[in-house]
């Protein structure tokens, strides 16, 4: 089957800041796009948000105008999950193994057999996530980098039972968005995120051990030519997504020293300091 060219209509499960960047993603691509979560008001955000990034880009000369209204009229709401019927749904949840699983169930008997699952799952093996579908073979990662829209990296993992021709038609679509897809091995963290997590926890244990103050950490890494310090990334990324992502490396490494999770981030996240999303994270943000 051909997969690739009879996707037309793209799910988006999770409006949140990975959720409504890949239904933008999806919508610029010129795919009908269904964007689901269970709370009316982050749809509304979510929208919000894709409108102002649109502005933006017509304001910078990047979209025409009239682009910029048919990309957000291809994206339609819904907090009913059974009215997600898509030839290919992309889920943007929670790293949460359980939760994914769960809402595998309900999707796979509200779509036909050739609707195509995937997971944006940053750390979760696709095998485990699909071990209890009734069609493993047609659960992927599908695997984007914040922010969705600008950054170009997509994972493309194949579970154990993945057949061939969906992980295929994964990377089609990713190429047909505009993004640079790469085939990676279904392995705990898979390459970006496995190598990335140093980063963050050597920054937070020279934090925990008052080595230096946080903002010291990221202008001493953002002078050496990284982007952002690992502090301002984590605010960037949401707090408590960083750490769950953590927290699931060290299960699925029998809790190898080099992934243990950071107390301070702990804190932060029991705190409800998310970063960016809330106003306050590492740094505190104000205004726009």
């Amino acid at each position: 089957m051909d997969y690739a060219n009879n996707i037309k209509t793209i799910g988006v499960i999770g409006a949140g800041v990975m959720g409504n960047g890949i239904a933008q993603v999806a919508a610029s691509a010129g795919y009908e796009v269904i964007l689901n979560d269970l709370k009316q008001e982050a749809l509304d955000k979510a929208m919000k948000q894709i409108a102002a990034f649109l502005e933006k880009s017509v304001e910078k000369g990047k979209l025409q105008s009239e682009e910029a209204k048919a990309i957000f009229g291809r994206i339609r709401t819904t907090t009913e999950l059974k009215e997600v019927k898509a030839d290919l749904i992309v889920e943007a949840i929670l790293e949460n193994l359980a939760l994914k699983q769960e809402l595998i169930s309900v999707l796979e008997s509200v779509n036909p057999d050739t609707t195509i699952l995937a997971t944006n799952t940053s750390t979760i093996p696709i095998t485990r996530i699909a071990a209890k579908a009734t069609r493993p073979g047609q659960i992927v990662g599908m695997h984007f980098f914040n922010p969705a829209p600008l950054m170009k990296l997509v994972e493309v993992i194949a579970g154990e039972m993945t057949k061939p021709e969906v992980a295929e038609a994964i990377f089609e679509v990713s190429l047909k968005m505009g993004k640079k897809p790469v085939h990676v091995k279904d392995e705990p963290g898979f390459i970006v995120n496995r190598v990335a997590r140093p980063y963050y926890l050597e920054g937070l244990r020279l934090y925990e051990e008052k080595v230096a103050d946080f903002q010291e950490i990221d202008a001493l890494m953002e002078a050496t030519g990284f982007k952002m310090g690992p502090f301002r990334l984590m605010d960037l990324i949401g707090v408590e997504t960083n750490h769950e992502v953590t927290k699931s490396l060290y299960e699925a490494f029998f809790h190898e020293t080099r992934f243990r999770p950071s107390r301070v981030q702990q804190k932060k996240v029991d705190a409800g300091q998310f970063g960016r999303k809330n106003g306050r994270g590492f740094y505190v943000y104000e205004g726009k």
